[in-house]
């Protein structure tokens, strides 16, 4: 596995544009982006759980059901979601005019949008967006850097990957790019997340793939506790490597696809929860020897979800009661009384749990630990073979400050 340069163009016959397009007024950031295959890709896409569903994901499902994709329309500033049919007839007109732009059909045009809910997206603006990007897009590391920088809203930097490994005789590369800060709890924040693959594989084994994946990267991350309107996972595949189809998800190439298509969700899923709103480090939570990795999950997320522990995290305090609270609280199976809770970062590691009550460790020194960044909590458990990893930050000042004015 060989990490390489770009994002969603590192693949063959992927292309990409990102601009401003002007959505909000009195910005200067870009925020619209296309992704676009050369050739017809078989894709696949989870979905946020949320009752409330933003216009785009309603189209997208459709997309994916079908199961071909050629392009993506993302933009960023509006979320087009609780706009009703107007909303949806939205989505429709901009998958046709990309279509019509690039010479295919719009339902295989795939659209998504981050920002603010409730407004109607400005479709002059989009619809002026897609004709200007559709004339930009190319196959570079620049298009593919601009692109990842349209899709941003309360991010403070891009978040983008691409690897490359061998399967049989030929090169395969896994490119992706996502966005993510505030509203994370997905539930498969705002998230995005769209990778790319020059990979020759079935639509029902990239399925099942996306879906084990998603469980255990994008599906274990939480900042806030809030799962947007409109998450999305989308992965494309065209078939350009020319290795031979993947069509068992336990051949030996479907397993080192996996691998890598795990690796790129697993960066991406980490990036979004060290980038949360107002966040100073990333907080990585792992389980081990729970009941199952159903129960190791559980846990696990409790701790990174419990607002009582990021505020600790973030004021450096060494506050293992909150953490023992959410692992009780968290639903799991588990006794209390064989717990071990170790922390650690790039200054040292300490064990402040053993057998369930405190262990003889120093203050300054877990003071210390939990200055730096990223904070890992290791929670053991002490039953069977069970363990989950989860992914968060700490909770500070700057995140209610962003969010107390987020529409002005």
């Amino acid at each position: 596995m060989i990490i390489t340069n770009g994002g969603v163009t590192a693949p063959i016959g992927f292309q990409a544009a990102g601009l401003r397009a002007g959505i909000k007024a009195g910005k200067d950031n870009k925020d619209m982006a296309i992704v676009y295959s050369t050739k017809p890709a078989v894709c696949a896409g989870t979905f946020t759980r949320n009752v409330v569903k933003a216009a785009p994901v309603f189209w997208d499902q459709k997309v994916v059901e079908q199961g071909v994709a050629r392009a993506i329309v993302i933009n960023s500033g509006v979320a087009n979601a609780c706009t009703g049919k107007e909303g949806l007839m939205n989505c429709e007109e901009e998958a046709r005019i990309a279509g019509e732009l690039l010479d295919v059909a719009k339902e295989h045009v795939l659209v998504a949008s981050t920002g603010v809910i409730g407004p109607q997206l400005p479709m002059d603006i989009i619809s002026d967006g897609i004709k200007k990007l559709t004339s930009q897009i190319e196959d570079s590391v620049q298009a593919a850097d601009d692109a990842a920088h349209a899709i941003l809203t309360t991010d403070t930097h891009k978040k983008e990957i691409a690897i490359t490994v061998r399967i049989g005789d030929r090169e395969v590369t896994v490119g992706g790019m996502c966005k993510g800060a505030g509203m994370i709890h997905p539930n498969m924040g705002t998230m995005l997340a769209f990778i790319t693959s020059d990979v020759c594989i079935e639509k029902e084994v990239l399925d099942q793939m996306v879906y084990e994946l998603v469980e255990d990267s994008f599906n274990m991350v939480s900042v806030d506790g809030d799962t947007s309107t409109n998450d999305t996972c989308l992965v494309l595949c065209n078939a350009e490597a020319g290795n031979e189809l993947i069509q068992d998800t336990d051949s030996p190439q479907a397993l080192i696809f996996k691998e890598a298509l795990g690796h790129v969700m697993t960066y991406l899923a980490k990036q979004i929860a060290g980038d949360g709103e107002g966040c100073t480090r990333l907080f990585e939570v792992n389980c081990f020897g729970a009941v199952d990795n159903k129960s190791a999950k559980m846990l696990a997320k409790a701790v990174v979800c419990s607002s009582l522990t990021k505020a600790a995290v973030f004021g450096k305090d060494a506050n293992w009661g909150r953490i023992l609270c959410a692992m009780g609280y968290s639903g799991a199976d588990f006794d209390p009384e064989k717990v071990k809770i170790v922390i650690k970062s790039d200054h040292g590691k300490l064990t402040l749990v053993e057998n369930g009550t405190a262990a003889n460790y120093s203050e300054e020194i877990a003071t210390q630990i939990l200055s730096g960044d990223p904070v890992i909590c290791d929670l053991y458990v002490n039953q069977k073979d069970g363990q989950a990893t989860a992914w968060g930050c700490d909770l500070t000042y700057e995140y209610v400050t962003i969010n107390a004015d987020y529409r002005s």
